[in-house]
């Protein structure tokens, strides 16, 4: 497995790589659903690329970035296992040498959902990922669906920009108790991963969006949002208080009339 920090090095031995390449970009702290992309990649591809970059322009709160979990080293060694052949280390100051000065935005379905009470989130994510796009040049990159609100932002902007490259969602790791796969797991004390072992069951057996979200309340969490979009039921919560809260979100298939969706909804 190669390791590149220097992102012009990179662009120099990028096309020197044959075959088909596959593409997964992370912020680390790899858990088993980051796995799970990373050897569909390698199983699907000549070569696999992964990259790992805490992209700060994502968080609205300084101390969400603060606490995001660093593991790089376990990380590196669960890459070589799944069978990733390079690494891609940058930093700030190579991803974002204009300071931030060029944006991509997205004005309507990422103002919706997470992108309520994160603003300037998915700005900073559709920046981040066409600059790695652009980089990387894969065949294919993989996302989980865990994240679908982001997974169909990502996918739209390829197509809307007519970008070669073929975004596949992967379905979502879970815990035994249904819980979604996710680095901001490692952040929950006992009894917040207790009550986070609730949320997938909540708001999967609820009949409808308003009884999720009356469900997730009475079991004590704090509901950022219940929404259906699309075919899938998506939801946010807040575990905790204080220094010890913890934002989750999760996302599960619905049963909607197809007659009654918008075609676009009913492709995803």
């Amino acid at each position: 497995m190669n390791i590149v920090h220097c992102l012009s090095e990179w662009q120099a031995l990028r096309p020197s790589l044959g075959g088909s390449v596959g593409f997964v970009p992370t912020m680390g702290a790899l858990h088993e659903g980051h796995l799970s992309l990373l050897r569909a990649s390698a199983e699907n591809n000549d070569v696999t690329v992964l990259s790992i970059y805490v992209n700060a322009t994502q968080f609205n709160d300084p101390a969400d970035l603060a606490k995001y979990p660093n593991t790089l080293e376990t990380d590196l060694a669960a890459a070589r296992a799944a069978g990733v052949d390079w690494v891609l280390l940058p930093d700030y100051s190579q991803i974002y040498a204009d300071g931030y000065r060029f944006q991509l935005n997205e004005e309507s379905f990422s103002q919706q959902l997470c992108g309520i009470d994160r603003p300037g989130h998915f700005t900073g994510v559709l920046t981040v990922v066409m600059k790695l796009l652009n980089l990387v040049r894969p065949d294919r990159a993989y996302f989980g669906l865990k994240d679908f609100q982001q997974f169909t932002l990502i996918k739209d902007m390829c197509r809307t920009f007519f970008m070669p490259v073929e975004i596949v969602g992967c379905e979502i790791v879970r815990e035994r108790d249904g819980l979604a796969m996710s680095s901001r797991n490692q952040l929950l004390n006992h009894a917040g991963r207790q009550l986070a072992g609730r949320f997938n069951q909540l708001l999967a057996n609820a009949v409808d969006d308003e009884h999720a979200w009356q469900g997730l309340r009475a079991a004590g969490m704090q509901v950022a949002y219940v929404e259906t979009v699309g075919v899938r039921r998506c939801g946010a919560v807040v575990i905790g208080t204080g220094d010890e809260a913890v934002r989750l979100i999760d996302n599960v298939p619905v049963d909607v009339a197809e007659d009654s969706l918008p075609l676009q909804d009913i492709a995803r």
